[in-house]
């Protein structure tokens, strides 16, 4: 059995959130979702997603390409590694070539888990999103 494992903020969820778990679960048999909580975001992002993180983790967990939702607290993928022991990591292309993910390529080849780009989908995010809403309320 292949155990797959992404992980995303999922705020405003869009057709861009479900393509990306779609096509992980089309890679593997049981497809864990890592959903950052609050807090993380607002460290990372400095920004509070829209939608609060229960909310969040329930529509990730009814969307029917999800076996598992578990909380997402820091970026450390080693450590989630350890605790679910997933053969692929799923992220979007457009993180390919970055610095934080070739230093995981590096930490996981050893390891035999594959990191998986999938396609992003184009003209659609939740900061995209964020931006209209703010753009329609002026």
């Amino acid at each position: 059995m292949v155990v797959g494992y992404t992980t995303g903020v999922f705020d405003m969820f869009h057709i861009g959130h479900l393509n990306i778990l779609k096509r992980a679960k089309e890679q593997c048999d049981y497809l864990i979702v890592g959903v950052s909580t609050d807090e993380l975001v607002q460290h990372d992002k400095s920004k509070t997603p829209i939608i609060p993180f229960e909310e969040r983790c329930a529509i990730v967990e009814a969307i029917k390409y999800v076996d598992k939702v578990v909380p997402q607290c820091d970026k450390n993928k080693f450590n989630a590694w350890e605790k679910y022991r997933f053969d692929k990591m799923f992220v979007g292309s457009d993180w390919k070539g970055t610095d934080a993910w070739k230093h995981f390529e590096a930490q996981f080849a050893p390891i035999g888990v594959e990191i998986v780009y999938l396609d992003h989908t184009d003209g659609i995010s939740s900061t995209i999103l964020r931006e209209k809403l703010n753009g329609e309320k002026k």
